[in-house]
């Protein structure tokens, strides 16, 4: 997972031989990280370090996981958690998921499988990381130029998915002709504004608009995304 830019992960556990194997690994990966063995200290460095994923310890001296998860959630924390225990027991995993914890591992685990469960955490919960943005029914993924629509991925050509991505972004708002031309070919582009019309036609044709409920035509005005 090396190409996630800016990732950072907060580790949580009273066990140092733990702690210091996960973050060096986990540094190796391409992510910023921090520690904390104990939980007092973990809620203060997540309100300061603002992680995108959590790797908290149930069985802790003092404040317990279960008790870290409660405050991280009371206090609004956007961050995913992923939980590690030593017991792989049916009604420590509910409580955990009951409080707000994202997923967990039980120990011991291997770092390739919580490496791929933060993988996932990010990709679910901050799509930005990796080049996406979520905005409705709509994921878009500007490293592989593709847009997916209720999880299928639509086939596009390089100039349907600038303009669609344009309208996506921009749902809500009335785009003219002019706008888009100026935004999706260029300002020099010197052709007829019709061109517009023959893209629109296409996309909708794509994402079976055929009732023109998705991507509003408002005459002498241009056109609007609005997402159901």
């Amino acid at each position: 997972m090396k190409q996630i830019k800016g990732a950072k992960i907060l580790l949580v556990d009273d066990e140092p031989h733990i702690v210091q194997f996960l973050e060096l690994g986990l540094q190796n990966e391409g992510f910023e990280v921090r520690t904390a063995g104990d939980g007092m200290t973990a809620v203060a460095i997540a309100a300061e370090f603002q992680p995108h994923v959590i790797v908290l310890d149930v069985m802790m001296p003092g404040m317990d996981g279960f008790e870290v998860c409660r405050l991280l959630r009371k206090n609004g924390e956007n961050v995913s958690i992923i939980m590690l225990t030593a017991k792989d027991e049916v009604d420590d995993r509910v409580k955990g998921l009951t409080i707000g914890a994202d997923d967990y591992v039980v120990k011991p685990f291997s770092f390739e499988e919580l490496l791929a469960r933060i993988g996932a955490r990010l990709r679910n919960q901050f799509p930005a990381l990796f080049g996406e943005v979520v905005i409705g029914p709509f994921r878009l993924d500007d490293r592989r130029k593709e847009i997916t629509y209720f999880d299928q991925v639509l086939e596009l050509s390089p100039t349907e998915y600038e303009l669609l991505k344009y309208l996506i972004l921009n749902h809500g708002i009335v785009l003219s002709k002019t706008m888009i031309l100026d935004r999706v070919w260029g300002y020099d582009f010197g052709g007829e504004e019709n061109i517009v019309e023959v893209y629109i036609r296409s996309l909708r044709e794509k994402l079976n608009d055929r009732e023109h409920r998705l991507i509003r035509t408002l005459r002498g005005a241009g056109y609007r995304v609005d997402l159901p």
